[in-house]
Protein backbone atom coordinates (compact mmCIF):
# COMPACT_ATOMS: atom_id res chain seq x y z
CA UNK A 1 0.00 0.00 0.00
CA UNK A 2 1.41 3.40 -0.98
CA UNK A 3 2.08 5.91 1.79
CA UNK A 4 0.74 9.45 1.57
CA UNK A 5 3.33 12.09 0.71
CA UNK A 6 5.04 13.74 3.70
CA UNK A 7 4.82 17.52 3.86
CA UNK A 8 4.48 20.52 6.16
CA UNK A 9 1.86 23.15 6.93
CA UNK A 10 2.34 26.91 6.91
CA UNK A 11 4.13 28.41 9.88
CA UNK A 12 2.13 30.76 12.07
CA UNK A 13 -0.58 30.83 14.70
CA UNK A 14 -3.70 28.73 14.20
CA UNK A 15 -6.65 30.09 16.18
CA UNK A 16 -9.23 27.44 16.97
CA UNK A 17 -12.97 27.88 17.44
CA UNK A 18 -16.26 26.08 17.51
CA UNK A 19 -19.09 27.24 15.26
CA UNK A 20 -21.35 29.90 16.74
CA UNK A 21 -25.05 30.24 16.08
CA UNK A 22 -27.28 32.56 14.10
CA UNK A 23 -28.11 34.65 17.17
CA UNK A 24 -24.52 35.18 18.34
CA UNK A 25 -20.92 35.17 17.25
CA UNK A 26 -19.79 33.45 14.07
CA UNK A 27 -17.34 31.38 16.10
CA UNK A 28 -16.67 30.66 19.76
CA UNK A 29 -12.93 30.94 20.47
CA UNK A 30 -11.22 27.92 22.03
CA UNK A 31 -7.81 29.39 23.00
CA UNK A 32 -6.74 26.18 24.80
CA UNK A 33 -6.97 24.38 21.42
CA UNK A 34 -4.97 26.99 19.45
CA UNK A 35 -1.35 26.34 18.47
CA UNK A 36 1.59 27.81 16.56
CA UNK A 37 3.62 26.03 13.90
CA UNK A 38 7.16 27.17 14.71
CA UNK A 39 9.17 25.22 12.12
CA UNK A 40 8.80 22.55 9.47
CA UNK A 41 7.95 19.89 12.06
CA UNK A 42 7.40 21.62 15.43
CA UNK A 43 4.45 23.24 17.16
CA UNK A 44 3.80 25.05 20.42
CA UNK A 45 0.53 25.31 22.32
CA UNK A 46 -0.65 26.67 25.67
CA UNK A 47 0.11 23.19 27.08
CA UNK A 48 3.69 22.92 25.73
CA UNK A 49 5.71 22.04 22.62
CA UNK A 50 5.99 19.02 20.36
CA UNK A 51 6.36 17.74 16.82
CA UNK A 52 3.90 17.01 14.02
CA UNK A 53 3.81 14.99 10.82
CA UNK A 54 1.80 15.78 7.71
CA UNK A 55 0.88 12.89 5.42
CA UNK A 56 -1.34 13.91 2.54
CA UNK A 57 -4.22 15.95 3.97
CA UNK A 58 -3.83 14.74 7.56
CA UNK A 59 -1.69 16.42 10.24
CA UNK A 60 -0.83 14.30 13.29
CA UNK A 61 0.76 15.69 16.43
CA UNK A 62 3.46 13.08 17.12
CA UNK A 63 4.91 14.23 20.44
CA UNK A 64 4.27 16.68 23.24
CA UNK A 65 0.96 17.51 24.91
CA UNK A 66 -1.07 17.00 21.73
CA UNK A 67 0.47 13.60 20.89
CA UNK A 68 -2.03 11.63 18.78
CA UNK A 69 -4.28 14.60 17.97
CA UNK A 70 -5.12 14.70 14.25
CA UNK A 71 -6.40 17.42 11.92
CA UNK A 72 -7.80 17.27 8.41
CA UNK A 73 -6.50 19.94 6.03
CA UNK A 74 -9.58 21.54 4.48
CA UNK A 75 -7.83 24.40 2.69
CA UNK A 76 -4.76 26.59 2.85
CA UNK A 77 -4.42 27.64 6.50
CA UNK A 78 -7.66 25.85 7.48
CA UNK A 79 -7.71 22.68 9.59
CA UNK A 80 -10.49 20.71 11.22
CA UNK A 81 -9.80 18.52 14.28
CA UNK A 82 -10.54 14.85 13.66
CA UNK A 83 -12.88 13.35 16.27
CA UNK A 84 -13.97 9.71 16.21
CA UNK A 85 -12.23 9.24 12.86
CA UNK A 86 -13.96 12.09 11.00
CA UNK A 87 -13.48 15.87 10.82
CA UNK A 88 -15.37 17.39 13.76
CA UNK A 89 -16.75 20.80 14.63
CA UNK A 90 -13.51 22.37 15.93
CA UNK A 91 -11.80 24.41 13.22
CA UNK A 92 -8.38 26.03 13.32
CA UNK A 93 -7.54 28.90 10.98
CA UNK A 94 -4.14 30.46 10.41
CA UNK A 95 -4.22 34.12 11.42
CA UNK A 96 -3.56 36.61 8.61
CA UNK A 97 -0.11 38.17 8.70
CA UNK A 98 1.36 35.33 10.70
Amino acid sequence: MAQEQIGTIERGTYSCELPGDAAGAVGVAQPQESFTITSASRYSSPQGEGTYLRRGDIVTMTSGPRNGTRYAIEGRGFLRKIENGVPGRLRCVRRPGQ
